[in-house]
């Protein structure tokens, strides 16, 4: 996804984008808050030892994801990623996905009571991030031009390619944020030309055959269907699912409408914003294994 996504996106809606992305963020998220206020207290939801605060920064983040990668893929699969409003929507997702991996590193330093876990991993994406983009940049063009003179990708090429990944990957998750986020900013990162194409085509029949469906079926592991075994479980899972898409719905789409577009875009808009999918599923794992959630929960989220 990082491959795919054009940073030129962010200049060209950037204004727009984060109107659109703001409200999809403090609509569901304050939805979200109330509702773990709610849930919170006899261990059902959450574990007795968080406390409220962990609770609704976690369920409120949960809330106002947008999953980037799928929406891109929406988005190019039906030929309107260069629209205006397709662009307006990968921008604005953009800005989610950012805002949702810095709060759970907030998330994460609540719950284990350090204040050092947030400073770090906060502290440390962002020096990741300037860093490739400043310097990254320029020294992985040179990848680019080497695959110019090569007339192709060859076997050193990817090598380096997947070291600089690994690399990527492994320092984002040594600070805490996760693996993904730094996978992203180097495929962000990788020049744009022959190399990238190339790398698009062998990446993606790897990720969507192989790596893509393992971890749905690790996700779908965790899912326990028989936990909701009652009419009130269900009608909180029918709740949280209507918190999380009116939230993000209606909260982008008016955004949307006062940015410029037509009613018929801002409702497009807002629909393509309640895209979650892969994105959401690494956010709830990643909650049930800090402890953040119970099982219960964790089943909810993934109906939602």
């Amino acid at each position: 996804m990082g491959l795919e996504f054009n940073v030129d996106t962010l200049k060209k809606k950037s204004a727009s984008a984060f109107s659109v992305s703001a409200s999809g963020i403090v609509f569901p998220f304050l939805l979200g808050g109330a509702a773990s206020f709610a849930l919170h207290g006899d261990g059902t939801y959450f574990p007795e030892n968080i406390s409220h605060v962990s609770a609704a920064l976690f369920l409120g983040a949960a809330m106002c994801i947008t999953a980037f990668p799928m929406l891109a893929r929406i988005l190019y699969e039906r030929g309107i990623a260069k629209t205006s409003m397709g662009t307006l929507a990968l921008a604005a997702a953009a800005f989610d996905d950012g805002f949702a991996w810095c709060l759970l590193a907030v998330v994460l330093a609540i719950t284990k009571g350090s204040a050092s876990i947030a400073i770090v991993a906060l502290g440390g994406a962002f020096i990741f991030a300037v860093v490739m983009f400043v310097i990254g940049r320029k020294l992985l063009a040179y990848l680019e031009t080497w695959t110019q003179r090569e007339g192709e990708v060859t076997q050193p090429i990817l090598g380096v390619v997947m070291i600089v990944l690994l690399l990527g990957a492994w320092f984002t998750d040594a600070i805490q944020i996760y693996a993904v986020f730094g996978a992203f900013i180097v495929g962000v990162c990788m020049p744009r030309g022959l190399l990238n194409e190339t790398l698009k085509r062998t990446i993606d029949n790897l990720s969507t055959v192989l790596l893509l469906p393992l971890f749905f079926t690790y996700s779908g592991l965790n899912t326990q269907i028989s936990l909701l075994n009652s009419p009130l479980l269900w009608a909180v899972t029918g709740m949280l699912c209507l918190i999380a898409i009116a939230g993000k719905g209606v909260g982008c789409m008016i955004a949307a409408r006062f940015a410029g577009e037509s009613w018929r875009n801002a409702a497009a808009i807002g629909t393509l914003m309640n895209a979650r999918g892969l994105i959401e599923l690494i956010i709830l794992n990643f909650g049930l294994q800090a402890g953040v959630i119970t099982p219960t929960l964790f089943t909810m989220m993934v109906l939602m």
